[in-house]
């Protein structure tokens, strides 16, 4: 069974460090894990549209191979960080240099993996020792990381004109876009500006420009976008050690990286400003939830892409109540659920189940990793200490949480 560690959750958090683009003049800093978010969030557009051409039990699989090669190709970019792309694919065109390199990524990535099993370290080394590059998988991952890439270059272009390496950077983009438009929803992509598919996912970009914790100094910085891709992943790897289905496995990644998208419409307001009242708190949800349905779910549907603004909304909680509902498809329809019961009785693809308090518990293990970074980092302030204490007293007084040994893990912060 995979154990999650101290050294699992530093490395995913790490990201957060990664300055990308760092020899371009840039209008904000990006980071590794910001761009990572944006790519498995089109990535997941992608796969809707293309997986619902499948076998069910292929779209499946489909979508847990997309979701373990996206998690597989950041652990290897935490390894490789300062080799520039065009090194990068200069190495990957040699097969035989790209699997030197990627036998020394394996070698720095094993002391921190080998807890999750062996099965788990098999599938991360035969997919980067053996790749399958024509596999709809891998298409969807590369176009996908193209398509985040290529928006992070329109942020700093303007700033860069007199960057000789402008055009041919920009053109490659562009290029390499083009080649996998047999997929459908990349020319959508590559057309951001006019289309609602790709306004849809521009929009859930700029959640990179919101800042978490607003008030408060910290290093790093983390934006709302880094912060769903690590709760994602968090989610990923606790379903791993809890036996989920693969089913609910990938709906909880998913869920978790679109749990902040109605913080598009009202910015990262902080919980102890949504819990001061009853009536905060509704008054918040009900104008996220009209907004949601004014700016993205209305366009969505509008132009044809009822599946995507469906499945979100099933992410999302609407017909549940919310994100951290756990819930479960019943006689077709969505149901909300305990934890205990979507243990006993709904751990079934075929019931499409997604956990709750699973990810509420995600979601409070990043707040405390952005803590705690910041005060090993030297930032001291009363926020800070406060959130850390109130996040590890409470797990130390509740350590399991949804089948999960919580406290122990905290227990290894200290």
């Amino acid at each position: 069974m995979p154990i999650i560690r101290k050294s699992l959750l530093q490395l995913i958090f790490s990201g957060s460090f990664m300055k990308r683009w760092n020899d371009k003049l840039r209008p904000m800093e990006m980071v590794e894990v910001d761009k990572q978010a944006h790519k498995m969030i089109a990535a997941w557009i992608l796969f809707v549209l293309n997986g619902d051409k499948l076998e069910a039990r292929e779209k499946l699989r489909l979508g847990n191979e997309i979701v373990e090669g996206g998690i597989f190709e950041y652990l290897f970019r935490m390894v490789i960080t300062d080799i520039k792309p065009p090194v990068f694919y200069r190495i990957k065109e040699n097969p035989e240099h790209y699997r030197k390199l990627s036998k020394w990524v394996l070698k720095q990535l094993r002391p921190r993996l080998m807890p999750l099993g062996k099965d788990f370290w098999e599938r991360l080394t035969d997919y980067h020792l053996n790749p399958d590059d024509n596999s709809l998988s891998r298409q969807i991952l590369d176009a996908s990381h193209m398509y985040a890439s290529y928006s992070e270059f329109k942020l700093l272009k303007h700033l860069n004109q007199m960057d000789d390496e402008l055009v041919g950077i920009e053109q490659s983009f562009i290029d390499r876009l083009k080649s996998y438009s047999g997929l459908d929803g990349v020319n959508e992509l590559l057309h951001s500006e006019t289309t609602a598919l790709g306004r849809f996912a521009d929009l859930c970009g700029r959640l990179r420009f919101q800042t978490r914790w607003s008030q408060t100094p910290r290093i790093p910085e983390t934006s709302v976008l880094g912060h769903v891709f690590i709760v994602a992943t968090f989610a990923w790897f606790f379903s791993l050690e809890k036996g989920a289905c693969p089913a609910r496995r990938q709906n909880n990644f998913f869920t978790g990286l679109f749990h902040d998208i109605p913080e598009l419409l009202t910015r990262d307001i902080i919980s102890p400003v949504k819990q001061s009242d009853p009536t905060i708190g509704e008054l918040i949800r009900e104008y996220e939830d009209q907004e949601m349905e004014r700016r993205i779910m209305s366009p969505l549907k509008e132009n044809g892409y009822d599946r995507i603004a469906d499945r979100l909304g099933y992410f999302l909680g609407v017909d549940t109540g919310s994100e951290f509902d756990a819930a479960a498809l019943v006689g077709g329809l969505p149901k909300k659920i305990s934890t205990e019961e979507l243990d006993a009785r709904y751990n079934d693809d075929s019931y499409d189940p997604k956990d709750g308090e699973l990810l509420k518990l995600c979601d409070h293990l990043a707040a405390f990793m952005e803590a705690y970074n910041a005060l090993q980092n030297g930032i001291t302030s009363p926020h800070l200490h406060q959130a850390y204490w109130r996040i590890s007293q409470s797990y130390m007084e509740n350590p399991v949480v949804a089948g999960i040994h919580v406290g122990p893990l905290l227990a290894d912060f200290e």
